[in-house]
């Protein structure tokens, strides 16, 4: 009798499983990078102003040896670009024209170190860490579970230029699950200034994407089991909520998150639906349903998109999607968003 509802329970899973897989076309990638060493997760892009086909794709490697990978556009690794030996690195992102002195400015990455609860910043594309070791985030909680770092996106605000992090952590309270701090340098290096606490949390899973459309002033972040949430970038135009949209198209978790940037607002909201092995598009302008696509990544976590020309291989744009075989798949845009 045993046997019988064991080989029950195994056909019961297995076509469960089945039902979950995607039944959409399959879009292959036109790259698919080198492997790294341990665990793939969130990658970042950095356009390179020279020579946009001598851009960075940079993904990291979550684990106590971790690392911060730089990749060419054929998905060779860079090495020289490549940042070892980090405690669990998670989400990274890239920003432009960070204020060094009031002549001097750099592109930065900026990524979240879990196992050392802080944030690291280094200058791009030579790699120089600007932080002297790490700057700590929520160091106002008492307990640990709730001082370890995710998720991170940057905003440079087009009113003064002032770029921000926004960070998430593994666990945290229902309101004011989100740190914003603002990125300042001075003579002995960068400092991160605690600037406000918002955001809503269902409590049902974990915060781990975060990203920000810098243009229209947004802030879009996955609650994995409930919604996509929105809020203002700008600090200034407070803390309340403006939607929770997108919940009803995802089978479980609802993870990685790219923006996709047109004139006049155009573009679209790339988000991972994970155990679908789906990404859902909505609309940039008014959050609705686009469609869904199958680009064959497994249990996709983090992905990220540019809408400039970059080479031949990617003279649409680039989207660019963790795949759980330790390695990240590269597409040219025009294959995912028509």
């Amino acid at each position: 009798m045993y046997r019988s509802i064991y080989s029950l329970v195994v056909i019961v899973l297995f076509f469960t499983s089945c039902n979950t897989k995607s039944t959409l076309p399959p879009i292959q990638p036109d790259i698919i990078t080198e492997f790294t060493l341990n665990d793939t997760d969130d990658p970042a892009i950095w356009i390179n102003p020279a020579d946009a086909s001598k851009s960075i794709v940079f993904g990291t490697d979550k684990e106590t040896n971790g690392a911060i990978y730089a990749f060419d556009l054929n998905g060779k690794i860079i090495e020289d670009k490549t940042i070892r030996n980090m405690k669990r690195p998670n989400n990274v992102d890239v920003e432009y024209g960070f204020q060094l002195t009031d002549s001097t400015t750099t592109d930065i990455m900026v990524f979240t170190e879990r196992e050392k609860q802080q944030i690291r910043m280094f200058s791009v594309p030579n790699m120089k860490p600007m932080d002297g070791g790490g700057v700590p985030v929520f160091s106002d909680e008492e307990l640990l579970e709730n001082k370890l770092p995710m998720g991170i996106s940057l905003y440079k605000s087009p009113l003064d230029s002032t770029i921000y992090a926004i960070v998430g952590r593994k666990t945290g309270p229902g309101t004011g699950y989100l740190y914003q701090y603002t990125l300042q340098a001075d003579s002995l290096g960068v400092k991160a200034n605690l600037v406000r606490k918002f955001g809503k949390f269902s409590g049902r899973k974990e915060i781990e994407a975060i990203a920000v459309d810098d243009e229209n002033g947004f802030i879009y972040y996955s609650d994995e089991g409930v919604c996509i949430r929105k809020y203002h970038a700008e600090p200034s135009k407070g803390d309340v909520e403006i939607s929770c949209f997108g919940g009803e198209y995802f089978l479980e978790d609802i993870e990685g998150i790219a923006i996709t940037t047109y004139p006049d607002g155009e573009g679209q909201i790339i988000v991972s639906n994970q155990q679908k092995g789906e990404f859902n598009i909505f609309s940039r302008k008014d959050n609705s349903f686009i469609k869904a696509v199958n680009l064959t990544t497994l249990e996709t976590d983090g992905c990220e998109v540019v809408t400039v020309p970059l080479n031949s291989t990617f003279p649409n744009g680039l989207f660019v999607a963790m795949n759980d075989e330790k390695n990240f798949y590269f597409y040219d845009l025009r294959k995912i968003i028509e």
